[in-house]
C-alpha cells in the first residue's frame, strides 16, 4: 500500500487547452478519497494521471515516496476499475481475474490462491466458470473488482464503477465497496459525479470544478463528508453538496433594538448572537447585501415547533408538496431576484439548465415533517432555524466565517 500525492499538478493538452490547474492533494496510505464534481471538472483526468494514462505536464505526482511523472503505467503498482467493466468476453470469470497475473508470469498455485480468495471475498465463487455475458451488471462489476484485488496493488483507482448499474444495485454496491476497502485497507482514489455516492463512501471528499477564473485551482475543497456539508468554503461547494441542494437568497444582516436580524425577501428573522459570534467576519458586512444559504432542513412546519417565537417564522404558499414517506418536500417561491453568480451559473449548466430557468423569483425547497405537510396552495407557517444559516460574499462566492 502507498499514499498518493499531487503537488501543484497541472494538465495542458497539445494546442493549449488546460484541463487541470494547480491541484495539490494528499491521499493517506489506506485512505478512501472520492473526487466529485460536474462533467468536465477534471476528476477523471486526475485519476488517469495517477494510472499513467495521461501525462503530467506541470507539478509532481508521487505514489508512496516515488515520483511517477515519467514512470510507465505497468510499473506504478496500481489497479484500475473502469465504468464499463472492460472484461474479455471470450474468457471465463476465472480467466479474466487471472489474466494480469499470468502476464506477470506468476506461478499457477499463487494465481489460483489469489483468484479463489478474491472470489470468496466478493461472493462470486460459483461464477468462476461462466463468461461475462452470462452475468448480471452487478456480477460483472464484482469480477472487475476481483481482477483489481488479485493484483494486491499499492492503490485502487476507480472511475465511476457504479454508473452502469440500476439505482437499487448502486446502493448495494456502494456499501459493499466501502466494506471491502475497509477490510483490505488499500489506498483508494474513487471518481464519481454523484455527490450522494461521494458522501456515503469517502473518508474524505474532494470537490472539483471547471477552471472558471484565471489562477483558480480545480480543487475547491477537500474535507470529511460532514464538514463539507456543514462548512462549505464557497457557493459552488454549498450548491453542489446536498440533496435537495441548498437554497440561496440575497439578504442583509442588521442590528435592531439590540438584536441581530437577517433580512431577506421581505422577512426579518432574529439570529442568535452566538451563531454570529462564530463568524466574526460577518461584522464587516453589516448592512451590506450578501448571499444567504439555507439547507432544506433549516425549515420546519410551525405546528411541530410550538415554542418557536414569531421572529423566527415566515408564511409561505407552497406550489408543490412531495410526500416521500419519511419526509416531505415543500416547494415555494419568494418575491426576491434569484441569486446569479458564476458559481450558481456553473451548477445550473451542470444540471442542463440556464439562468432563464430561475425566473424572476427565488425558489425554495423545505424538508418538513411528513405528518404535518400542507397541501399545495395552502398558506403555511414555517419556522426557520437561523443557527443553520450560511453566509457568502456575493462578489467572490466565498463563505463568510
Amino acid at each position: 500500500m502507498a499514499s498518493i500525492t499531487f503537488e501543484n499538478v497541472g494538465k495542458v493538452y497539445p494546442g493549449g487547452t488546460r484541463a487541470i490547474y494547480d491541484v495539490s492533494l494528499h491521499v493517506e496510505d489506506g485512505e478512501f478519497v472520492v473526487l466529485v464534481g460536474p462533467s468536465g471538472c477534471g476528476k477523471s483526468t486526475l485519476l488517469r494521471m495517477v494510472a499513467g494514462l495521461e501525462e503530467v505536464t506541470e507539478g509532481k505526482l508521487s505514489i508512496g515516496d516515488r515520483v511517477v511523472n515519467d514512470v510507465p503505467p505497468k510499473d506504478r503498482d496500481i489497479a484500475m476499475v473502469f465504468q464499463n467493466y472492460a472484461l474479455y468476453p471470450h474468457m471465463t470469470v476465472y480467466e479474466n481475474m487471472a489474466f494480469g497475473l499470468r502476464l506477470r508470469k506468476m506461478p499457477d498455485e499463487e494465481i489460483d490462491r489469489r483468484v479463489n480468495e478474491a472470489a470468496r471475498i466478493l461472493e462470486i465463487h460459483e461464477y468462476l466458470d461462466r463468461r461475462p455475458k452470462a452475468l448480471s451488471g452487478g456480477q460483472r462489476q464484482r469480477v472487475a473488482m476481483g481482477r483489481a484485488i488479485v493484483r494486491e496493488p499499492a492503490a485502487f483507482l476507480m472511475d465511476e464503477p457504479l454508473s452502469n448499474l440500476d439505482a437499487k444495485l448502486r446502493v448495494q454496491m456502494r456499501s459493499e465497496i466501502g466494506l471491502l476497502q475497509e477490510r483490505l485497507g488499500t489506498t483508494t482514489l474513487y471518481v464519481t459525479h454523484d455527490q450522494t455516492e461521494a458522501m456515503t463512501m469517502g473518508d474524505r471528499v474532494a470537490v472539483l470544478r471547471k477552471i472558471s477564473r484565471e489562477g483558480e485551482s480545480n480543487l475547491q475543497q477537500i474535507d470529511s463528508p460532514r464538514n463539507l456539508y456543514d462548512s462549505p468554503d464557497n457557493l459552488f461547494v454549498a450548491g453542489f453538496i446536498g440533496s435537495p441542494s441548498m437554497n440561496f437568497v440575497y439578504g442583509t444582516i442588521q442590528e435592531e433594538g439590540g438584536e441581530i436580524h437577517v433580512k431577506f425577501a421581505g422577512h426579518s428573522l432574529r439570529v442568535d448572537r452566538a451563531a454570529i459570534a462564530k463568524r466574526p467576519s460577518l461584522g464587516n458586512y453589516s448592512g451590506q447585501e450578501i448571499v444567504l444559504g439555507l439547507r432544506p432542513e433549516a425549515f420546519e412546519i410551525a405546528q411541530a415547533m410550538p415554542n418557536a417565537s414569531d421572529d423566527q417564522k415566515i408564511t409561505v404558499k407552497p406550489q408543490l408538496v412531495e410526500q416521500l414517506g419519511s419526509e416531505a418536500y415543500v416547494h415555494f417561491e419568494m418575491d426576491s431576484p434569484p441569486v446569479i453568480t458564476p458559481d450558481i451559473q456553473e451548477l445550473l449548466e451542470d444540471q442542463g439548465a440556464g439562468e432563464e430557468s430561475l425566473g424572476s423569483v427565488t425558489k425554495f425547497t423545505a424538508r418538513v415533517n411528513p405528518d404535518l405537510a400542507p397541501e399545495a396552495g395552502q398558506e403555511t407557517v414555517l419556522v426557520v432555524d437561523t443557527s443553520k444559516l450560511h453566509y457568502f460574499d456575493k462578489d467572490t462566492g466565498t463563505a463568510i466565517r
